[in-house]
């Protein structure tokens, strides 16, 4: 057992076993909710998930490397060039109230996406409270904001008016 140096702190070199694999207790889950499915890769699964405003496409990999689970979740939206500058304001509000996870877009496609990792060192295994929470995160995210980008991305407001638009709580349904 030996140990590294990184940025002046030792780490410990110890290699850990894992009972399971992280993505199967997600395709558990996938299962159980009777969501659609596809596992690519032992390392990843793509899960659609029905939403009020609209479905959202989620997906989890384990990053063997960094010993961190990893989720994904997007929507199909894409922000046009002229209306880039202003989501990214609009992202740069949003990450500033988010406590568990991030949105950002993708330059290559102009997608708009939500993005969270567990960390899992040491062999720690996920358990149905911290997926649960990981997903509920990403979809609770996506939802509340999903309109916010619609404004701008669709309406022309800027991410000031859109974010004030979807942070108004309503009390009941009508």
């Amino acid at each position: 057992m030996g140990e590294r140096e990184v940025s002046g702190m030792a780490i410990s070199a110890v290699e850990f076993e894992r009972g399971s694999h992280p993505v199967d207790a997600i395709e558990q889950v996938a299962d159980i909710n009777e969501w659609s499915f596809e596992r690519s890769a032992e390392d990843e699964i793509a899960i659609l998930v029905q939403g009020i405003w609209t479905d959202y496409s989620v997906s989890f990999s384990w990053m063997e490397d960094f010993e961190a689970l990893h989720i994904a979740c997007g929507f199909d939206m894409r922000v046009p060039e002229k209306r880039l500058v202003e989501t990214m304001r609009l992202l740069s509000l949003v990450n500033e109230q988010m406590l568990f996870g991030h949105f950002e877009v993708w330059l290559q496609d102009g997608s708009v996406l939500f993005r969270h990792a567990i960390p899992l060192s040491g062999g720690a295994e996920a358990n149905d409270a911290q997926i649960e929470c990981l997903l509920k995160s990403a979809l609770t995210s996506s939802e509340r904001y999903y309109q916010a980008f619609q404004f701008v991305v669709w309406a022309g407001k800027s991410a000031t008016e859109a974010l004030d638009s979807v942070l108004f709580d309503t009390v009941g349904e009508a």
